[in-house]
């Protein structure tokens, strides 16, 4: 019952943040990623232990990411109709807002708090559940499937390309320091350090 009572808070968060028009989209998306995350601790306290290992494994992932990201960038108007407009779609969300508090917000914030929540949390549980292989191919999907709710094709495949990367590095080493370092550099910088478009 926590599992799915995880998934329906994801699914309204991420349902309420890209619906609702008004209010700074990144405040919102932030508020949703505390509720998440709180919901995981209040359930199971996450597991992080640090090393520095870790922090390398976490840097060293997030610029790998960020090359995967790079590369697609440059191949998604031949995979995906419209992409160009759909990545300016994406950056868009952010407009009006400080770049400084952008990346503050995903450094501090939504980078930590999700991962907390959709590696330490919910893949995690999934896994015990259903075994690695199984419960990292559904924790990947519903977070692409949360991300159906902003309509834009390019932000549901980076969700799930985010996703299978980030859970696959969860199923080879339980490291949720690292995940949180790789997440939180990684957003922070492609959203509001060195922009792909």
């Amino acid at each position: 019952m926590k599992t799915l009572g995880g998934i329906v808070l994801a699914a309204l968060g991420w349902a309420i943040t890209f619906s609702l028009e008004w209010g700074n989209f990144w405040v919102k998306i932030g508020i949703t990623v505390l509720c998440v995350a709180a919901y995981s601790v209040l359930c199971q306290r996450p597991r992080i232990t640090f090393r520095w290992s870790s922090l390398a494994l976490g840097v060293t992932s997030a610029a790998l990411l960020y090359g995967v990201f790079w590369a697609g960038n440059a191949l998604a108007p031949y995979v995906v109709p419209g992409a160009l407009g759909h990545v300016g779609g994406i950056y868009g969300l952010g407009e009006g807002s400080s770049r400084i508090w952008i990346f503050l917000l995903l450094f501090f914030v939504t980078g930590p708090g999700e991962e907390i929540f959709w590696r330490g949390f919910l893949q995690g549980r999934l896994m015990e559940k259903w075994g690695a292989f199984w419960g990292y191919a559904a924790a990947v999907l519903i977070y692409g499937g949360v991300h159906v709710f902003s309509r834009n094709p390019m932000l549901i495949l980076a969700a799930l390309v985010a996703g299978a990367f980030w859970g696959l590095q969860y199923v080879w080493r339980r490291d949720l320091l690292a995940l949180i370092v790789s997440h939180s550099l990684w957003s922070a910088v492609i959203f509001a350090v060195l922009p792909i478009q």
